[in-house]
């Protein structure tokens, strides 16, 4: 019977549709996690027949800690930076309270309750959600609908419109590589470069998730800004992304836009060749 349930676990889902969120603002109570929010706490080995069996038999109430539910909650995560992420705002998921899965015609449901944390400023939100991961051939970003409170509540204007102004204005192109370094360290004035890399890898991120897999983004490999054009400032990036189930390291290319206005914008991507040596860099603190 156990050759059985793992045999089952290697079959990928692929899923379809279109993302939506509402976010309101309000309060949310504090968190109490030390942890980076780039760490996903793995099971002990003592759960391991556990989360097995519920990843065979996750329709009804889900486990809060094992990772169907964490799955479907980092997609929430991801989601609400690709609306609402820039160098000084970058979502994390901090705890799963609650969850379900159903199959609902040709579609598999996930509803959730969640708080998830604005790791910049440490604002915290508490988050009802649901998504729909459509099954069939091919694959596309899962259906989300988010409504939060408390989430957006920190004021990040001044610090953005500075940032912009100052990038937008000079005549030295800014660069970095290997953010955060082999010690996971990283120089203060590298930081909203890497959230905003953190924040573009999100559309990747996103866009690839599906009932399978729980992505992190690892390191910023390297960034180069470029010309700015029609009011936006303009990167390439190179990111490493940690698919945690796999343990792959995943190199992809972003073209990269952002304004306070415009917010992040991905324009181009290419995923590069496999890198079989690659490891995940260790946690850092923003």
């Amino acid at each position: 019977m156990d050759w059985m349930l793992l045999i089952l676990l290697v079959v990928p889902t692929v899923v379809h549709g279109n993302p939506t969120v509402t976010v309101r603002t309000g309060s949310g109570p504090p968190v109490g996690s030390d942890q980076h929010p780039n760490s996903v706490p793995l099971s002990e080995d003592t759960q391991t027949t556990t989360e097995v069996r519920e990843e065979v038999m996750t329709t009804g109430v889900l486990n809060p800690s094992h990772y169907p539910a964490r799955r479907a909650a980092t997609v929430v995560q991801h989601y609400l930076n690709t609306c609402y992420g820039s160098p000084y705002r970058w979502i994390f998921l901090s705890k799963v309270h609650s969850g379900s899965a159903e199959d609902v015609a040709e579609m598999r449901k996930y509803q959730l309750e969640l708080t998830m944390q604005e790791t910049i400023s440490n604002v915290s939100g508490q988050c009802s959600a649901e998504l729909l991961f459509p099954r069939g051939e091919g694959q596309s970003a899962p259906q989300v609908q988010a409504s939060c409170e408390g989430l957006l509540q920190s004021n990040t204007t001044a610090q953005e419109e500075a940032f912009y102004q100052q990038h937008r204005a000079s005549n030295n192109m800014v660069s970095g590589n290997d953010i955060p370094d082999s010690y996971g360290l990283m120089e203060p004035g590298m930081k909203p470069f890497w959230h905003l890399g953190g924040v573009a890898s999100s559309f990747i991120m996103l866009r690839e998730s599906n009932e399978s897999t729980l992505y992190n983004m690892a390191q910023v490999a390297n960034f180069t800004q470029l010309e700015t054009e029609k009011d936006q400032l303009r990167f390439n990036y190179h990111v490493l992304l940690h698919e945690m189930i796999s343990q792959e390291i995943i190199h992809w290319k972003l073209l990269v836009t952002w304004s306070p206005e415009q917010g992040v914008q991905v324009l181009q991507t290419e995923l590069q060749p496999k890198c079989h040596d690659c490891e995940a860099p260790p946690n850092t603190t923003n």
